[in-house]
């Protein structure tokens, strides 16, 4: 490690002007993904700006049948929330995948979702649920967030603070996990909304994708449709956890699986 100055701000306020205040700040959420990068030095901020301890990044609710929740709430409380389980349970089946206990316990929504690591799993759930990325200076529909590895339409000082989750029908996570890390070879999120399904992909590719493809073939309703729909391999993932046509056929798997274990709004 260096030589750095930690930050912990009271305020959300507080918390923007420092990371106005200090070009080579980083904020720090969960540090899932920013400790190891830190450990690695493969980053080199000179403050960490801790968001860990501000409410008004906190919480989950469920308003205007949209449900809300706050980018600093980590990956348990989302898996144990009864109103996540009852209005979106793909999203709560999906929190409780996500590596294991002492990533879950410290992890959270916010910070996975701005780093937008290939195989994290909360991607596909914010990209297949069509939700909207609130940040502290505007609203970002999923669907303009995600532009590349690692890449998102973020702007410099701009953070996460919350997101917003139409309610689908039914909904559904299904993922081949890294042995090692609990990540996602593939990993594929189905909702079925009032406009049709949509189908979201991570692990498979460079960053997270809709496979519309897919979406055209399952609102007819049969699954097996998925065997003969296309999926480009040329731009999927190749490494020692398998090659490209190993992954596309992951990718329908879990499709499948998704589709079959759908579950319904309460």
């Amino acid at each position: 490690m260096y030589s750095l100055s930690y930050v912990r701000p009271a305020t959300l306020p507080e918390a923007l002007d420092w990371l106005a205040r200090e070009p080579e700040s980083r904020p720090l959420s969960g540090g899932m993904t920013l400790i190891p990068t830190l450990k690695q030095r493969l980053a080199a901020p000179s403050h960490l700006v801790d968001l860990t301890r501000l409410q008004e990044l906190r919480g989950i609710a469920l308003e205007g049948g949209v449900l809300k929740v706050g980018a600093a709430t980590r990956h348990a409380e989302v898996a144990s929330s009864d109103i996540v389980r009852q209005a979106i349970p793909g999203l709560a089946g999906l929190a409780g995948l996500i590596a294991d206990p002492q990533v879950r316990n410290r992890g959270t929504m916010g910070g996975s979702v701005a780093n937008n690591d290939p195989a994290a799993d909360y991607p596909s759930a914010v990209l297949g649920l069509g939700a909207i990325v609130v940040t502290s200076q505007r609203r970002i529909a999923a669907d303009d967030f995600f532009t590349g590895m690692f890449e998102t339409a973020l702007e410099p000082g701009e953070i996460i603070t919350g997101f917003e989750f139409p309610i689908p029908r039914r909904s559904a996570y299904a993922k081949y996990r890294h042995k090692a890390t609990g990540y996602a070879v593939a990993g594929v999120f189905i909702a079925v909304t009032d406009d049709g399904p949509r189908v979201a992909v991570t692990g498979a590719g460079p960053c997270v994708f809709r496979w519309t493809e897919a979406e055209a073939a399952l609102a007819s309703g049969d699954a097996e449709a998925l065997a003969r729909v296309e999926l480009d391999e040329s731009g999927l993932n190749e490494d020692r956890a398998g090659d490209q046509a190993y992954r596309a056929n992951l990718v329908r798997v879990m499709a499948r699986r998704a589709w079959n274990g759908l579950v319904p709004a309460a």
